[in-house]
């Protein structure tokens, strides 16, 4: 077990060793136990957590603020829009300050072409670490808490189970891709066959596919692109169907701010990319669904899916909690 973590940054789940992710895994796990006997957790006990947002969240707030209080210590929620960044203060600026006051920053910043780079500007000068709550390229919370809840299914025997990753259909808003980029990045860590399934013009890029590949050759997984949805689901141990966007194709609604809808006729054509039981039932018998939520249902995804026996989308969820606590407790009061 590797357990040097103090001080570190988490920017992206490729920044550390398979043994740290596992470090990471085993701390959650024990932190989950703990929760359910109500044994108390004060690992953070009066330290200070700044959780800056730039947009709305429901999960990840939550998972966050509600993971530090029963760690022991205090979070305070940042809206971007109500900050001195709202009137052009740096990403620099803001790391120094907010790095003296107290003792960790999270933020989240999807907009495309803007916030992965701001995530690792201010982490170029923080002094205490930086995490990253989803940017434009990648989610590493959610991704951990799905590769949790993946073992907890499956008996921690991972290797070989077929994952597919699938785009679907949605109309809320214009999302990022990075939850398929941090899942496609990492699963193939843990000996899986990755099937990463979308129609054409809504591909990932090049450098991440090339990165997935080469995961896979080292740690014996496989991975596969197609734009075939039927091919994907066949004897799927694990279907992950979920929007994203076509940012890395077409740029309309990149923004400094604010998450945008976008709906036009290229969208419309591939409606018919929705979770179905009938493409269920074309899986392995024993398939889990997941979804990082919020799922856009009846567009994504039937409601008697996410809704049925084979849903697993809530267990998924709290798990963010519990993934939450370890790399806080880690990054921030580790050695």
């Amino acid at each position: 077990m590797n357990t040097v973590f103090r001080g570190k940054h988490f920017i992206d789940v490729e920044d550390f060793t398979r043994e740290e992710v596992d470090t990471m895994l085993e701390v959650s796990f024990d932190l989950k136990s703990k929760f359910a006997q109500g044994i108390p957790t004060p690992y953070l006990k009066d330290k200070s957590l700044f959780l800056m947002f730039f947009e709305q969240s429901t999960r990840t707030r939550n998972s966050m603020e509600a993971g530090f209080a029963q760690l022991g210590g205090h979070a305070g929620f940042l809206d971007s829009s109500s900050m001195q960044i709202a009137h052009g203060e740096s990403a620099k600026d803001t790391a120094i300050i907010l790095s003296r006051f107290g003792h960790g920053i999270a933020c989240r910043y999807c907009n495309w072409g803007y916030g992965n780079k701001y995530l690792n500007e201010m982490a170029k000068w923080s002094t205490v670490p930086v995490m990253n709550l989803q940017c434009d390229l990648y989610h590493p919370f959610q991704a951990l808490a799905d590769l949790m809840t993946m073992k907890e299914k499956f008996d921690n025997h991972l290797k070989r189970l077929k994952v597919s990753i699938i785009w679907a259909y949605a109309e809320s808003h214009k999302k990022p891709i990075s939850v398929p980029v941090s899942q496609v990045l990492l699963f193939p860590r843990y000996g899986m066959d990755v099937v990463l399934a979308h129609p054409k013009g809504w591909e990932l890029p090049d450098w991440v596919i090339d990165k997935a590949k080469a995961n896979a050759e080292r740690f014996g997984g496989t991975v596969t692109v197609t734009d075939n949805e039927a091919e994907a689901y066949r004897n799927a141990h694990i279907v992950i169907p979920k929007n994203w966007g076509n940012w890395v194709t077409d740029q309309t609604g990149s923004a400094p701010a604010g998450a945008v809808k976008v709906v036009d006729d290229a969208l419309r054509a591939h409606r018919s990319w929705k979770c179905t039981e009938e493409k269920m039932a074309t899986a392995d018998k024993n398939v889990i669904y997941m979804h990082a939520l919020p799922a856009d249902r009846n567009n994504e995804v039937e409601d008697s899916v996410i809704d049925g026996a084979h849903s697993v989308v809530y267990d998924e969820a709290e798990n963010r909690l519990h993934t939450a606590k370890a790399v806080m407790t880690l990054l921030m009061n580790g050695r």
